[in-house]
Order: C-alpha cells, then structure tokens, then sequence
C-alpha cells in the first residue's frame, strides 16, 4: 500500500462517517468521493475493498450500481479515535516536531542548504491525521528541535524557531534510526537503546532500531516455543505502538490467546493461523505506524507462515 493510497483510504473512510453522521444504518455512493480526488471506478472500489479488508468499511451497491459504503464498528472507533489525536495539541505538537525533522533530513540529502522552515507546509510531511499543521505549530515545532540540538537554524526576533534552519548529526541519527521518533531517540541515547527481549535469549525484537534479530526457527509449519516468543513480543510491544485504546487491548488479547493455545496440550493450529492473521491485519491498519509495527508483522509471519504480513 503506497503512503498516498493509505492517505486516500483514511480519507475516505472519514468521508463516509462524516455522510452518515445523520443516520448511523446509512450507506452512502462513493462515486462523490471518488470524483473530488479524480479517482476512476475501479480506484475507488480498490479504496473501498481495502476498507472492507481491514474491517472499518462495509459496502452494497446503491439503486443505479454505484458502490456504496458504510462504517462497522472497528470504522466507527478508528474514526472517533483519529479526530480525537487531530484534536489533541500535545500530538499535534509531536507530528509538527517529527514532520519537520524528517523533512529537512530530506531537504539536507537533496543537497539543499538552510532552506525555509515554513516551506514544510507544502510538504505532506506537515499533515496530521489528514490536516495540514498551522505555521504556527511548525515554528514552534522548530523552536523546539533547536533547543534539542536537532536542528541548527537563523533566528529571527519574532517567533520561536529559525526562519531557516538545517538538521543537525544528532538530527539525522534520530530519523535514520528512530523515523524522527524524538522521545524514543533521546531515551535510547540515554539508555544506550531499547529491546524487547523474549524467552531466554532465543529471541529478541529491538524497538526504536532499523537493527534487529529474529531468532524464529519452523519446523513442519509451526515451532510453538517460538509462537509463545511471539505472543510475549506483541504483548510488551502493544504499549509502544501508540494505537488507540480499543486496538491496544485487542492486539494484548490476541497475543494472551496465542500463548495460551501454544501452550496448552493439544494446540490448534488453525486457531493460531486465525489469532495471527487478526495480528497481522492490526499491525498493517491505518490506526499504527513505524517500524516496530512493520518488524512485528514480519515476525508473525516467520513464525505462523503464510500470513499475508505486507501492506
């Protein structure tokens, strides 16, 4: 899935909710939406078949053939809940900050020097749950990478932040090995990095890192010692993913059925297949992001195989 058509999926998953909003039984034609971005027929019902892959969208077709969506309830939470992050200034602030960073990482590596700090906000890297950042946040974002030593810039007398600014080497290692993750950056500098260890040295999923080791071995379809590294990997992984409330304790349910039936005296693979393909479909949905996510998923697919891990 490329980032614009995950872009465009979210959209229209929000579309739907807000032209139901009146009537929650309401299917309603997306050949609308499909127009107002200049989709064809087939692009649209691709965005909405990927809606019903992952649970959010459920469809029919209207009176004349058009394709017409609504939300399930995994929809109807998945948007509350990003309207809810769009809303919050202290998340807002945090995707102003990284969105900057790693867009001067990227300005830096085109060899452009000391570019405009406000040209960001042409940049999808200045858009947060679908909305564009004020040039507000920006300049504070700025204000607050320098104080960081992330960035090195030109001050000007008003505003918080360089009106021009560069990223800095403490500034590049925080997006090349923590996607511009600024928290998790300044504690595995701190802390020399985090990881995730599973079993007794047979497994360990590194957060935070690009590097990482997968000690999962396979034999005639299943290992369960490495299915319960698994299941302990996506329960201590669950809290740093930074998924809504709702897919936080799914994912740590998920992971508690997995060990359990991997423990238990005669286990079903077919339960196991089931619980890691609900894994693996939370692990690639719009509500999570990063690495660890993408690492997680690939894992579950070493161990449980044939699980569609890619997005």
């Amino acid at each position: 899935m490329t980032t614009e058509f995950a872009e465009l999926h979210k959209a229209l998953v929000e579309w739907v909710y807000d032209h139901t909003a009146t009537n929650a039984l309401e299917y309603v034609s997306i050949t609308e939406f499909g127009e107002r971005h200049g989709l064809d027929g087939q692009q649209s019902f691709r965005l909405l078949q990927s809606g019903k892959d992952l649970g959010l969208l459920d469809d029919r077709y209207a009176t004349y053939g058009d394709p017409a969506a609504n939300l399930t309830a995994a929809g109807l939470r998945w948007t509350e809940e990003r309207k809810r992050r769009r809303s919050d200034p202290a998340a807002r602030a945090g995707a102003a900050r990284r969105g900057l960073l790693v867009w001067l990482w990227h300005r830096k590596h085109e060899g452009v020097e000391m570019p405009t700090v406000a040209d960001v906000l042409h940049a999808p890297q200045s858009i947060y749950e679908g909305e564009r950042l004020s040039a507000r946040e920006i300049d504070r974002a700025a204000g607050h990478l320098q104080s960081r030593g992330l960035i090195s810039g030109q001050m000007m007398a008003s505003g918080d932040g360089p009106v021009h600014a560069e990223i800095t080497t403490d500034g590049e290692d925080c997006v090349e090995n923590y996607a511009g993750d600024i928290g998790a950056y300044e504690r595995g500098t701190r802390a020399g990095g985090t990881t995730f260890h599973i079993g007794s040295n047979t497994g360990n999923i590194a957060a935070n890192s690009r590097d990482f080791t997968l000690n999962a071995t396979t034999n005639n379809g299943v290992d369960l010692a490495a299915v319960v590294m698994l299941a302990r990997a996506l329960r201590q992984a669950a809290p740093a993913l930074d998924l809504p409330r709702p897919e936080e304790a799914e994912l740590t349910d998920l992971a508690n059925r997995i060990e359990e039936e991997a423990g238990s005296d005669h286990p079903d693979p077919s339960r196991l297949q089931r619980w890691g393909s609900s894994v693996v479909a939370i692990l690639n949905s719009p509500v999570v992001s990063g690495a660890l996510a993408s690492v997680l998923a690939a894992y579950t697919g070493v161990v449980l195989p044939g699980l569609p891990t890619g997005s």
